[in-house]
């Protein structure tokens, strides 16, 4: 293929993906109580002539009006459930990252390592479960302040003991769909427009680039690891053990200090476990977090312009590394 043809496949993907004109008309399905903060008006809307998406059928049951946060945070919380694969499934959802995450023999056993991932940061959360409520959750989170839990459906009895919190909504709704063609987020006078961020997880296409390999079972973790921190805002460390996030460091300006808060709030669970980070280590000092937090093996995207000195920093330290070529940039 001609450079010239490959510059005109690359500009028909473009024109394809991002047209020169979009066109969207939207119909408002719900008053919210409020937006982001008391003082802001806020609503959810639909796409009209889309597919409606599973909030359209969704039902709420107990509790007070959804605000936006509530909404927005839900929507966070019910994707990730269900992207982190066909086992039980249990995620906590705080101002859109997430705080807490699991996948156990049972949901309750999820549901409950999830809690425990940080329990501080799990206050006035929002729970998703890929599995009907049991009356073991309804039970331990009884004493726990909830904002919204978002389920497919409920055991015998889970319910009724759920609806006597008062405070919490209880949302039943189908699996979510694909994620909408287009990003977007308004400028002044317009909007920055994208296409949506997948994450591609084939560990036959990422690359071991130390002496160390990762273990069969330590790849179950590696996985989880890389689903989990890519939808976590940046900059962004998780810290998974046994199938289970133990410390969540997000939103930070420097990747030190996120590696610092998930290592703090690992509190030494993560020994043996994986250090994801959204976005390559541009210093070798960036392992010191998982040096410190006792990990095994990190995945990283790669490409800094310093790789050689971090995959060296990671052989002197007995890790093994995965690179993905793939960053998984939040904001």
């Amino acid at each position: 293929m001609s450079k010239t043809d490959e510059t005109n496949d690359e500009k028909a993907n473009i024109d394809e993906q991002l047209p020169e004109e979009i066109t969207i008309t939207l119909k408002r399905n719900e008053v919210l109580r409020y937006g982001e903060n008391p003082h802001q008006l806020g609503a959810r809307y639909s796409v009209v002539g889309g597919k409606g998406g599973w909030w359209n059928t969704a039902v709420q049951h107990g509790g007070k009006e959804m605000s936006f946060l509530n909404v927005a945070d839900a929507d966070a919380a019910w994707r990730l459930a269900w992207s982190l694969g066909n086992d039980p499934t249990a995620v906590v959802i705080k101002h859109a990252n997430p705080c807490g995450a699991a996948i156990a023999g049972s949901i309750t056993a999820a549901y409950k390592a999830a809690h425990a991932c940080d329990p501080v940061s799990a206050y006035g959360g929002i729970v998703a479960l890929n599995r009907p409520v049991t009356l073991g959750i309804a039970r331990a989170i009884k004493s726990v302040f909830t904002e919204v839990m978002i389920v497919p459906g409920f055991e015998d009895g889970a319910k009724e003991l759920l609806l006597k919190k008062k405070d919490m909504r209880l949302i039943e709704a189908k699996p979510p769909g694909s994620p909408p063609p287009h990003i977007m987020r308004p400028i002044d006078g317009g909007y920055l427009v994208q296409t949506p961020d997948p994450v591609t997880v084939d560990p036959s296409a990422w690359r071991v680039v130390t002496k160390k390999r990762p273990t069969r079972w330590q790849w179950r973790d590696v996985e989880m690891a890389w689903r989990v921190v890519a939808k976590t805002t940046s900059n962004a460390i998780v810290l998974v053990m046994g199938q289970k996030a133990v410390g969540i460091g997000c939103g930070q300006q420097n990747r030190r200090d996120a590696g610092n808060l998930a290592c703090e709030k690992a509190a030494g669970r993560a020994k043996g476990g994986v250090y994801a980070s959204d976005a390559f280590f541009p210093f070798p000092d960036g392992l010191d977090g998982a040096v410190e937090a006792g990990a095994a093996v990190v995945i990283q995207p790669g490409g800094s312009i310093r790789d050689d000195e971090v995959i060296a920093a990671a052989d002197e330290h007995g890790l093994a590394m995965v690179f993905t070529g793939e960053r998984h940039f939040k904001h």
